[in-house]
């Protein structure tokens, strides 16, 4: 068989080669990094990584396998993969796949051998970049790598309306055995545990589409709404802003890290992007009134400044300082940055949704 070669080309000309991983065809995407120790698949399945290749910044992935109990989604999302080291013998009771089995079933590409490290390093000093993958034969390796150049050279992350691409196409309902309260997820890149940290609340939840107008979502009597995380720049959401904007004092809103960044611009918020954003799963978060630090699971590009007049800012990034969270008591409405539902991650924040069921 021959050699199978992994192919990272920059948009600025850099080119590394390292083991080929998953499966061969090529990826563009903006390159990013997690630090979390543990939760690769997780962040494999998490619609927020669309249109990303994912840098792994601990050295060994796939040591405990794949199981069907860690999917966030109903597939994988990622444009490509980088990792240090790709576990060829994982052990756990749960697996049945390999790291590298994963991603040829998923179709996508992956490279194993690089200095992960270094990687993450230059995407601190530089920023996110766009880059190009490809998983080839060595005797191929010049040609593709101009290929490649041109890729990621054309490659425009904020111009492309992911959330589109990864949303529930038709409102999916999920009914607990006893439902109290009625929920629309409003599904921008729902990871599947808000939804199950809602039904194990005894919550009917209707999943619905990004774009759902404030009408269709009325006609479904919610309690409340929740808008959820998603991949992308907030800024092509207009149409899901104006419904926010539409529901703001009708019912109590409860948004989750893009869900953060609509409600921000719902109630006249901007949004920017960040140098190279936040991914993990230790991420330190302060309440800036009683002083209490929360450690959260983090995956966001974007963020949420010049706060409204009419929001108050309750949570802030230890490290940056950058908004983690808004409250709006004129409008029954609250937002945070982070995961509460921290699927993989702390469970410091879970009882955020407690918070939001006791608003309803």
């Amino acid at each position: 068989m021959a050699e199978r070669v992994g192919l990272l080309v920059f948009s600025d000309g850099s080119v590394l080669q390292g083991k080929g991983l998953g499966a061969s065809r090529e990826g563009v995407g903006e390159l990013v990094f997690n630090t979390s120790m543990t939760g690769y698949q997780e962040a494999l399945t998490d619609p927020s990584y669309a249109g990303q290749v994912l840098v792994f910044s601990y050295p060994l992935i796939g040591n405990y396998g794949i199981s069907a109990q860690a999917l966030e989604s109903r597939q994988c999302w990622v444009n490509g993969v980088i990792v240090s080291e790709a576990a060829a013998h994982p052990f756990h009771y749960e697996s049945t796949n390999t790291l590298d089995a994963f991603l040829q079933a998923e179709n996508v590409p992956g490279i194993a051998g690089l200095d992960t490290r270094a990687l993450v390093h230059k995407i601190r000093a530089g920023g996110v970049k766009p880059v190009s993958l490809d998983v080839v034969d060595a005797s191929e390796v010049k040609m593709r790598t101009k290929q490649l150049l041109a890729i990621a050279k054309n490659f425009d992350y904020s111009a492309i309306n992911f959330v589109e691409k990864v949303c529930v196409p038709n409102t999916t309902t999920f009914i607990p055995e006893q439902a109290d309260k009625t929920v629309v997820l409003v599904d921008c890149g729902a990871k599947t545990s808000i939804a199950r940290n809602l039904v194990e609340r005894n919550c009917t939840v209707h999943q619905v589409p990004y774009n759902t107008s404030a009408k269709d979502i009325l006609a479904l009597k919610p309690d409340g709404v929740m808008f959820s995380n998603g991949p992308g720049d907030p800024e092509q959401l207009h149409t899901t802003v104006s419904a926010c904007k539409e529901l703001l004092g009708q019912l109590p809103i409860f948004g989750i890290c893009l869900g953060h960044q609509i409600l921000g611009q719902a109630l006249g918020g901007k949004t920017f992007k960040l140098k190279f954003g936040h991914r993990g799963s230790n991420h330190a978060v302060q309440d800036v009134n009683t002083g209490k630090v929360m450690l959260t699971a983090q995956n966001h590009g974007y963020a949420v400044h010049k706060i409204p007049a009419i929001a108050d800012e309750w949570l802030v990034n230890c490290l940056d300082g950058t908004n983690e969270g808004l409250t709006c008591d004129k409008y029954d409405a609250f937002s945070v940055q982070f995961h509460p539902e921290a699927n993989p991650g702390p469970y410091d924040a879970n009882s955020l949704f407690d918070k939001f069921l006791e608003k309803i």
